[in-house]
């Protein structure tokens, strides 16, 4: 009986943790175009607060590939892109619905995304995508 109040106690803190932590705020334009500018092989989509990349891949296997090692670090930060995948491209878009914008959450995003491709993907003539 204890180990299983231990085990309610531990999943009730992890609960009230992800789901009621503070809640994203909206970057203001200053912030955003300095992210944007930082974020360089990403671009804001038009008629709507959020980024976009595509990223291109050797194969299918690379690009499913990325998407599982980021859906990994998405699914821990509770913050999911929009993507789409098709062979071997990956087209991202990047909002916090939360706040109706962009957030810290999408840049941190973003950043983790273009480290994990430029490290471990690369193209067929060996350069980092």
């Amino acid at each position: 009986m204890l180990s299983r109040l231990k085990s309610f106690t531990q999943l009730s803190k992890i609960m009230t943790t992800r789901h009621l932590s503070a809640a994203p705020v909206r970057l203001s334009d200053t912030e955003r175009e300095q992210y944007i500018a930082e974020l360089s092989k990403w671009s804001m989509v038009e008629g709507r607060e959020a980024i976009t990349r595509t990223f291109e891949f050797r194969d299918f296997i690379q690009g499913f590939g990325f998407m599982s090692e980021v859906a990994m670090q998405a699914e821990k930060a509770d913050h999911h892109p929009e993507w789409f995948n098709v062979y071997n491209r990956v087209e991202v878009t990047l909002a916090t619905h939360d706040c109706n914008g962009l957030s810290m959450r999408d840049v941190k995003l973003a950043k983790f995304m273009d480290e994990v491709a430029a490290q471990k993907f690369t193209t067929d003539f060996g350069k980092a995508v």
